[in-house]
């Protein structure tokens, strides 16, 4: 779906599955503050296939307590760290949900590299991510 955002563990076959998505998506390594960013503002819960806010820590705990996160802080460090359990803490979550970004796509038909939007971005994803958070 467009804008939506999830966070995805880089392996060989993740890295090729991406590469022949590549000309719809971007992709790049956000840093912690913008993990943070997302799971504090845009973060929901997927409980029974609902999309549930997380207005509390006791959500977190309740889920994911056996897997020592007990808050939304142990949540970002499992992510960005991408830790033993970062498998569980992403199915936790809910795709985040966001806007266009402020100012508009630049030239979606051409790659990063070229001037364009799709594909892998590095590090410069987090400069997309604030526009569209």
């Amino acid at each position: 779906q467009i804008n939506n955002g999830m966070f995805v563990k880089l392996n060989k076959a993740s890295i090729n599955m991406l590469r022949i998505a590549d000309p719809f998506i971007a992709w790049g390594y956000p840093s912690e503050k913008m993990v943070r960013k997302l799971v504090y503002k845009r973060g929901f819960a997927c409980l029974n296939g609902k999309r549930i806010p997380i207005t509390d820590n006791s959500i977190i705990t309740r889920r994911l307590g056996k897997y020592n996160i007990m808050c939304m802080e142990d949540l970002v460090h499992e992510i960005y760290t991408v830790g033993p359990n970062f498998k569980r803490a992403v199915r936790f979550l809910w795709s985040f949900k966001l806007n266009t970004p402020r100012g508009g796509w630049r030239r979606k038909g051409n790659h990063f590299v070229e001037g364009g939007d799709f594909g892998n971005r590095e590090e410069h994803i987090n400069k997309l991510l604030v526009r569209m958070v």
